[in-house]
């Protein structure tokens, strides 16, 4: 069959809130992107600053059961410490990995007193065979991440594959795509997307482009989320052309933006605060290994 992009389904600006100890960030999804609807992505916050009482008081040791999370870092240092041990600073350009899974009690407090934080965190399910597996922790330095580099373009392949380039982070369970990709003005760039039903999206954090296919382009500028539509193999018909790639074009002033994709786990999601499970009791039960030192 032929191919064709997908489309922008839905174009939105994540709000402004406060976590950790008072950290000021935007809540993407989870904010005004469900985590229904780009399943396995539970949550992205932005956060991005230069003024240090945006940020200086970090997040404080807290814990998470039932999840994976990913914070990959633009500008800035923070510093990871956990109860099994590990610790770690991030620094611009690198990722770190945390399997959260059957619980785990980490702090992330800024290593600077002044200059621009700016990165990005990710929650990622896990599905109910692995949320009670071993914990973990990986830090990833910026010049372990493969690129992909012409003269318009840069795509740093985090995770996934992108042009025969393999991504450089494993062990995420919902084995997505994850790229950040950086283009010069008018410069075109296009994406497959490896299965029907996979959930994507980019988020654009420098100027804009237009996303999807010729005549359907959306524009999606910075600070913004552009959710793609879906379509399984059910809603397909033979004689279809089959959405199964992402085209963009950058706009006049370039862009730089994140591609995520991934398979749906398509289970029951039960949050509170940092436990992601799959019913009310395992949330409870939570709770009461937490309060009981089980983590």
């Amino acid at each position: 069959m032929s191919s064709v992009s997908r489309k922008i389904a839905n174009v939105a600006k994540g709000y402004k809130t406060k976590d950790g100890a008072g950290v000021s960030l935007l809540r993407v999804i989870g904010g005004p992107i469900s985590s229904k609807s780009v399943d396995p992505f539970l949550m992205l916050d932005a956060f991005k600053s230069e003024n240090p009482n945006d940020y200086i008081a970090g997040f404080p040791s807290h814990p998470h059961r039932g999840q994976q999370t990913l914070t990959y870092m633009i500008d800035g240092i923070m510093e990871h410490k956990d109860n099994k041990g590990n610790k770690g600073l991030l620094k611009p350009g690198m990722v770190q990995v945390m399997n959260a899974a059957r619980g785990i009690i980490h702090s992330e407090m800024p290593k600077q007193v002044e200059g621009k934080m700016f990165g990005f965190q990710f929650w990622l399910n896990l599905a109910a065979v692995d949320k009670m597996s071993d914990p973990w922790y990986k830090d990833i330095p910026a010049e372990e991440i493969p690129e992909a580099i012409t003269n318009d373009k840069k795509v740093r392949v985090v995770a996934g594959h992108y042009e025969g380039v393999e991504g450089i982070v494993k062990g995420l369970r919902v084995n997505p795509i994850f790229l950040d990709v950086k283009l010069s003005p008018n410069t075109k760039f296009s994406v497959d997307i490896p299965d029907f039903d996979h959930n994507s999206f980019v988020y654009v954090f420098e100027g804009e482009g237009k996303f999807g296919p010729e005549g359907y382009e959306k524009v999606v500028g910075d600070q913004q989320i552009g959710v793609l539509e879906n379509k399984d193999r059910v809603t397909i018909n033979d004689n279809e052309i089959t959405p199964n790639k992402l085209d963009a074009v950058a706009g006049e002033n370039g862009v730089r933006f994140l591609f995520l994709s991934a398979k749906p786990l398509r289970e029951p999601i039960v949050q509170h605060g940092p436990f992601v499970m799959n019913t009310q009791k395992e949330i409870q039960q939570a709770f009461f290994d937490y309060q009981m030192g089980r983590f």
